[in-house]
């Protein structure tokens, strides 16, 4: 004989702990960890970072390489602690990397998620939102 709802009500409301409902939560913020590569993505003014994706999208490692410029050009990125010499070397390199590994479709795909990165560090930028350190 199976349980009726009316029965299985009274059995779910006493797994409950008194005073917490159903509603009540408890907020969990997340942080994500970026590697260096990452981390040195700059945040540049959105019409750049969005030439950057498009010429990502069509030249792998190309708009990363632009972008590597805009750190010169004083552009911030989530390293304020290294030299922008540095910095600037970091997406050299990831451009590099992008590029030399184009051939196998890993590159490609590296190169369109970078400039998808750098399109919305862009958009936070624009809205006011500050950047997640």
């Amino acid at each position: 004989m199976e349980p009726s709802p009316k029965d299985a009500e009274p059995a779910a409301a006493a797994a409950e702990p008194r005073g917490a409902s159903a509603s009540s939560g408890v907020v969990v913020q997340v942080r994500e960890k970026k590697g260096p590569l990452r981390a040195a993505i700059p945040c540049m003014p959105f019409p750049v970072a969005v030439i950057c994706l498009f010429l990502n999208t069509f030249v792998p490692g190309l708009g990363t390489l632009v972008s590597a410029f805009t750190v010169l050009c004083g552009a911030r990125t989530e390293l304020a602690d290294r030299h922008v010499c540095c910095v600037f070397w970091l997406n050299v390199a990831a451009a590099l990397l992008q590029a030399l590994t184009a051939v196998v479709l890993v590159g490609w795909v590296m190169s369109i998620f970078w400039g998808m990165d750098m399109v919305i560090l862009a958009s936070y930028k624009e809205q006011g939102i500050p950047q997640q350190l």
